[in-house]
């Protein structure tokens, strides 16, 4: 009588409890995650294309180069440092290198702006 190699049963990997931990999860980010509504479709945005691009009056315009103009006229970042009080407002060119930016920011800061706030542009798309 011959005798029989013993059967090796293989195990099968938890599936089902992989399966049930993701769907907790997936419900769990459903319900304390944010989700936005959806804009109301009656309402229409306004376009901007026809606006003219002017920077705030307290604002000083960085140009490309890094000079600082202020109200029309050319300024150094110590004297709107004086004029703009404590939180000056920037409107860089956006060819300016960010490096210039940071260092014109960093100035003011020196020269005893508690925060500089940068002005740019934003688009909904």
């Amino acid at each position: 009588m011959p005798i029989r190699a013993a059967r090796t049963r293989t195990t099968r990997e938890p599936t089902i409890a992989l399966i049930n931990i993701v769907f907790l999860m997936l419900v769990f980010f459903l319900i304390a995650g944010s989700i936005a509504p959806p804009l109301d479709p009656r309402v229409t945005l306004a376009r901007t294309t026809g606006l003219d691009g002017s920077a705030p009056p307290d604002a000083a315009v960085v140009l490309p180069d890094g000079r600082l103009t202020w109200r029309g006229a050319e300024v150094t970042v110590a004297a709107f440092a004086d004029a703009a009080g404590p939180a000056p407002r920037l409107v860089p060119d956006r060819d300016l290198p960010a490096a210039d930016l940071v260092a014109i920011a960093r100035a003011l800061r020196d020269a005893g702006a508690e925060e500089v706030w940068i002005v740019t542009e934003r688009g909904l798309e």
